[in-house]
C-alpha cells in the first residue's frame, strides 16, 4: 500500500512538472524540453556563454530555457537589453527569489534584493552616501591615491622579478571600499583582509557555476552535502567579521559624526526608530557585504585584464605612455578631471572593460508582472538573463568586434566616444552601484602605474592565454608579469 502510494505520487509530481515545463502562448521559442531537467544539457553548467551564443543563432535574440522546471528568457544584443532592462525597467527589474545566492544571503542587502519599496530605499541610500563620501570629488580622490602608494611600493620591491598581481589588485580595489565602508585600510597580510577577498573570490566563481545551477534546478538536493555548502560556510565566515566591524562601530560612534557607510547606516536606524523601514542591523550586514562585492570583484578583475593586455600589445602601452607624459607634464601626480584630456587613455580603459566581461551575464532578473517584449508574452516571475557578452561584441556595434582595440572607442578624429553598446555593468535601475568609484578607481590607478613603470610579459611565462575564469565576475587565468621603472615619470 505504502509504495503505491508512493508511486502515485511521483507520477502526480512528473505531470506537474511536464505541465510547468511546457512553453506558454506566445512564449518565446527554444529548444525541446526534457522532462525534471527541462534544457539543462543544451548548455555546459560549467560556462554557457558560447553555447547561449549558439541558441541565439537558432532562435534569435529572445529565447526561453527551462532549468529544470523553471522559465528562463536571455536576451541578446543591445536592442533587446536596452528595451527590457531601461525602457521597461519596472517590468524587468525584480531578482529571482529562489536562488543558492538569495539563501546565502538570507535575502537581504541590495544588489539581490527584489524590487520595491526596500530596494528603493537602500539604493537611494547608498547613492546618496557615496556621494557625500566623496564619490567624484576630491576625498574619494585621496583614498585611492592612497592606496595606490601601496602598489607601487608592492611594485618597486619586485624590479626585476616576476610577480603575480592578482592579490595585490584584489586587495587594493578591496582596501579602497572598506575605508568607504569602515573606515579602515588594511595591510595587504592582514587576516581580515586575507579572509574576506577569498571568501568574496569563491563565492563569485560558485554563484554562476554548475553546483549553483544545480541547486536552483532541483530542490530535493539541497540539503545534501554537496560542493554548494562551502558558499554557505564562506558567506558565515563574511558576515561574522561584518558584525564584529558593526559591533565596533555602535561602541565608538558618535551619533551625528559618521565616519564612514556604517556609521551614517546606524544613523539613519536610529533616525528611523521603530517605522518599520526595512532599515536593521541584519540588513546592514548583508548591505555592507553587497557594496564590498560590487567595489573589488569587477575592478580588481578589470584591472588584472587590463595589465595582461597592456603587455601584450607594448605599443598600445607605450601610446599610453606618451599622452600621459604630453598631459600631465611636470605634475606630481594625476586627478580624475585629467581623463578630459586623454583620449586615448580613455579609450584603452573603456576597451579593457569591454574586453573583460567582468560581468557576462549581468545579475539575473525576474519580471514583476506579466508583460511583452519585442512581440513575446513574458509572464510575471520569469528569470530574465541578460547576455551582456552579446551587446560587448554585437557585430554593427563595434569597429573590432572580436579583438582588443582601442579604436572601438575613437572616432575619426581621434577623439574619445562611448557607443551605447557599451553596458559593462549592466543598464536601467539595477546597474552595479560600484560603476562610479571603479570608473575613478581604474583611470587613477591605471594612469599612476603607467607613468612610473613599463609592464613586460615575462620570456619565460609560454605564450598568454586571455580566456577568462568564468563566474558571476570573470576573471583572467593567473598570469605573471614584469616590472621596470621607466627612465621618464
Amino acid at each position: 500500500m505504502f509504495a503505491t502510494v508512493i508511486l502515485l505520487c511521483l507520477c502526480f509530481w512528473f505531470i506537474l512538472l511536464q505541465l510547468k515545463s511546457r512553453r506558454p502562448k506566445n512564449f518565446p521559442p527554444g529548444p525541446p524540453i526534457l522532462p525534471v531537467l527541462g534544457n539543462m544539457l543544451n548548455v555546459s553548467l560549467k560556462n554557457p556563454l558560447k553555447d547561449f551564443g549558439r541558441l541565439r543563432r537558432s532562435y534569435g535574440n529572445i529565447y526561453s530555457l527551462f532549468i529544470g522546471p523553471r522559465r528562463a528568457v536571455v536576451i541578446s544584443g543591445v536592442n533587446a537589453i536596452k528595451e527590457a532592462l531601461v525602457t521597461k525597467a519596472n517590468d524587468f527589474s525584480g531578482r529571482p527569489q529562489d536562488q543558492l545566492i538569495n539563501d546565502v544571503n538570507h535575502r537581504k542587502g541590495v544588489v539581490l534584493a527584489d524590487y520595491g519599496p526596500g530596494w528603493r530605499e537602500h539604493r537611494r541610500f547608498a547613492l546618496m552616501t557615496l556621494r557625500n563620501f566623496g564619490l567624484g570629488k576630491n576625498s574619494m580622490e585621496e583614498r585611492i591615491h592612497g592606496e595606490i602608494k601601496h602598489i607601487i611600493y608592492t611594485l618597486e620591491e619586485s624590479i626585476g622579478k616576476s610577480l603575480t598581481p592578482q592579490v595585490m589588485f584584489h586587495n587594493a580595489a578591496s582596501n579602497i571600499i572598506c575605508q568607504v565602508l569602515f573606515g579602515t585600510r588594511y595591510e595587504y597580510d592582514d587576516e581580515f583582509m586575507r579572509v574576506i577577498v577569498r571568501c568574496i573570490t569563491e563565492l563569485s566563481k560558485m554563484a554562476n557555476g554548475p553546483w549553483a545551477t544545480l541547486y536552483n534546478s532541483l530542490p530535493m538536493i539541497r540539503n545534501l552535502p554537496l560542493p554548494f555548502t562551502k558558499a554557505f560556510r564562506n558567506a558565515e565566515t563574511c558576515q561574522k567579521l561584518i558584525r564584529d566591524l558593526v559591533i565596533k562601530h555602535k561602541k565608538t560612534r558618535i551619533p551625528g559624526e559618521p565616519r564612514d557607510l556604517v556609521d551614517c547606516y546606524l544613523d539613519e536606524m536610529e533616525k528611523r526608530g521603530n517605522d518599520g523601514s526595512s532599515f536593521s542591523e541584519e540588513q546592514l550586514v548583508m548591505y555592507a557585504l553587497d557594496l564590498h562585492f560590487a567595489g573589488t570583484d569587477t575592478t580588481s578583475n578589470t584591472l588584472l585584464t587590463g595589465f595582461l593586455y597592456l603587455m601584450t600589445n607594448p605599443h598600445i602601452q607605450e601610446r599610453c605612455q606618451w599622452e600621459i607624459g604630453q598631459v600631465l607634464g611636470g605634475k606630481d601626480r594625476v586627478s580624475f578631471e585629467d581623463r578630459h584630456k586623454m583620449p586615448y587613455m580613455q579609450a584603452v580603459i573603456h576597451e579593457v572593460q569591454r574586453i573583460a566581461n567582468t560581468v557576462p551575464l549581468s545579475v539575473f532578473h525576474c519580471t514583476t508582472k506579466d508583460t511583452e517584449l519585442m512581440g513575446y508574452s513574458i509572464p510575471k516571475g520569469t528569470m530574465v538573463i541578460p547576455n551582456l557578452t552579446s551587446v560587448l561584441n554585437e557585430e554593427g556595434q563595434w569597429k573590432f568586434p572580436h579583438e582588443f582595440n582601442p579604436e572601438n572607442f575613437l572616432n575619426d578624429q581621434g577623439e574619445f566616444v562611448k557607443p551605447e553598446a557599451f553596458m559593462p555593468f549592466s543598464a536601467g535601475p539595477r546597474m552595479c552601484l560600484g560603476e562610479g568609484l571603479a570608473r575613478m578607481e581604474l583611470f587613477l590607478i591605471m594612469v599612476t602605474l603607467l607613468r612610473k613603470f613599463k609592464f613586460i610579459w615575462p620570456e619565460d611565462a609560454g605564450e598568454p592565454d586571455y580566456t577568462p575564469v568564468f563566474g558571476i565576475t570573470q576573471t583572467p587565468k593567473p598570469y605573471y608579469m614584469k616590472v621596470q621603472l621607466r627612465a621618464t615619470q
